[in-house]
């Protein structure tokens, strides 16, 4: 086999677009979830994609903090890895990384500040809550995330 140059090999294997995040919720353990302003059936937590350089941890840090106006200070903790597969309307794999945000209390809560041209608004619901809320793939996603939280374990998505 012919030695490739990392730039030249880099073009003949899978590309994916990365992103990072923070789950969290209330001290009764309800997920907090914010609505996407480019889909209003869209609900997720603080994040986004990272800028090149970036570690996940960066980016769910700087993501929480554009998307809230909150610094979040605790334990770097993974809770889910998700790769979803080019197509709807994205031309790339995505690769995200999920990190345990906490619990937050109401007054946490009640400072968030979301970014208008993110999140039009924030909600906490149970879990049962949610799945009449959610579609079917982010409730999915959802709920993998919450059960690894409260079993201590990391969980995997593909879709």
């Amino acid at each position: 086999m012919t030695w490739i140059p990392p730039e030249e090999y880099v073009k003949t294997i899978a590309n994916a677009t990365s992103y990072a995040g923070l789950y969290f919720t209330d001290t009764a353990g309800r997920p907090l979830q914010l609505r996407a302003v480019r889909d209003e059936d869209a609900w997720q937590w603080p994040g986004g994609n990272m800028d090149p350089g970036e570690t996940p941890w960066e980016c769910a840090l700087r993501e929480c903090f554009e998307e809230t106006q909150m610094t979040f200070t605790g334990p770097q903790r993974l809770l889910a890895v998700r790769f979803t597969t080019q197509g709807d309307g994205w031309p790339l794999n995505r690769f995200g990384v999920i990190f345990d945000g906490g619990r937050l209390t109401d007054e946490q809560i009640s400072a968030l500040t979301l970014d208008p041209n993110e999140h039009t608004e924030l909600r906490v619901h149970t879990l049962q809550e949610w799945e009449g809320i959610m579609d079917a793939g982010q409730f999915a996603r959802l709920k993998a995330t919450d059960e690894a939280r409260r079993t201590g374990t990391v969980t995997y998505l593909e879709s």
